[in-house]
């Protein structure tokens, strides 16, 4: 497998064509990696402060309508 130096090195090479698509690359893994995050989080009842947050608020009369 490619040392971190030896991948940094390649993407420096690249032309600005390729490393646009790189980069669109890595910002869809990111986002994905991310929505798997939320997700687990959300199954696991981390989240759950939220929901209880936003309840509360519209108890209180205190949300906006969109």
């Amino acid at each position: 497998m490619p040392r971190v130096e030896e991948i940094l090195s390649t993407i420096e090479s690249l032309s600005s064509e390729e490393f646009a698509k790189l980069r669109e690359w890595f910002y869809e893994r990111d986002w994905e990696r991310w929505d798997r995050e939320i997700e687990q989080d959300s199954r696991c009842g981390k989240l759950d402060f939220l929901k209880k947050e936003a309840l509360t608020e519209k108890a209180d009369g205190k949300l906006k309508e969109l």
